[in-house]
C-alpha cells in the first residue's frame, strides 16, 4: 500500500513574495521620480534653448545626420544630465548644421537650436551618461545655455556623416569662442 503525500498550498506564500516585490519595485520607482524632480527644480533657472526659426526647417543644411541625440549634460562632467527643457532625454533625431547653429531635430522631445554664437566647441568622445560607444563615436557639442556651459553629445548612423558633421561644426564656431577645458585637457604631460 502506498501512501500518497500532498503538498502544502503554497499560494499564500507566493503570493506574499509577489506583494513585498511589487512594494519594492513601487517604492524604487518613487524615489527615481523624486530624484528627477528635484534635479528639475534646481535646473530650473537654466533659460530655454531658442526654437528652431521656421526659415530653417526649408534650408539646405551645410551638414546634416540621422542618428541618435544622447542627451546634453553640464560640460566637463558626464554624469550631471540636464533635466530641464527635456534636454536629457536620449531620443533618435537629426542633426543639421546651418550658417545660424546647429538646428537639433528629436522625434518624441521638443526640437531646438543651438545658435553660432552660443557654439564653444566640438569634439568627440565615447559619449555620456546613459550611453557610451567605442572610441571617438559621438559627436560632442560644447555650447552655452543662458550663461552655464553645457555638452550635448550625438551619435550619427553613419560614418561619413559623423566626420562631415565634424567638419562643418568646426567652421561655423566662431574663432573667438572660448573652448571649454576639461579636466584631462588641463593636465600636463610628466617628463
Amino acid at each position: 500500500m502506498t501512501l500518497a503525500t500532498t503538498a502544502p498550498d503554497m499560494t499564500g506564500t507566493y503570493l506574499n513574495y509577489l506583494w513585498i516585490a511589487l512594494s519594492i519595485i513601487a517604492l524604487l520607482l518613487g524615489l527615481l521620480w523624486l530624484g528627477w524632480r528635484g534635479r528639475k527644480r534646481r535646473q530650473g533657472g537654466l533659460p530655454a534653448p531658442d526654437d528652431v526659426p521656421a526659415a530653417l526647417l526649408e534650408a539646405q543644411p551645410r551638414a546634416a545626420a540621422e542618428g541618435m541625440v544622447i542627451g546634453t549634460v553640464k560640460a566637463g562632467d558626464y554624469l550631471d544630465r540636464v533635466a530641464v527643457h527635456g534636454l536629457g532625454v536620449r531620443t533618435n533625431g537629426r542633426l543639421e548644421v546651418h550658417d545660424q547653429g546647429v538646428a537639433v531635430f528629436r522625434s518624441g522631445a521638443p526640437n531646438y537650436l543651438i545658435s553660432a554664437a552660443a557654439l564653444d566647441h566640438v569634439r568627440t568622445d565615447r559619449g555620456v551618461v546613459g550611453k557610451f560607444v567605442e572610441r571617438d563615436g559621438a559627436v560632442i557639442i560644447g555650447w552655452r545655455l543662458g550663461e552655464e556651459p553645457v555638452e550635448t553629445a550625438f551619435r550619427a548612423r553613419h560614418a561619413e556623416a559623423h566626420q562631415e558633421l565634424l567638419d562643418e561644426l568646426r567652421s561655423v564656431i566662431s574663432p573667438s569662442a572660448r573652448p571649454y577645458a576639461s579636466p584631462s585637457d588641463e593636465e600636463s604631460p610628466s617628463s
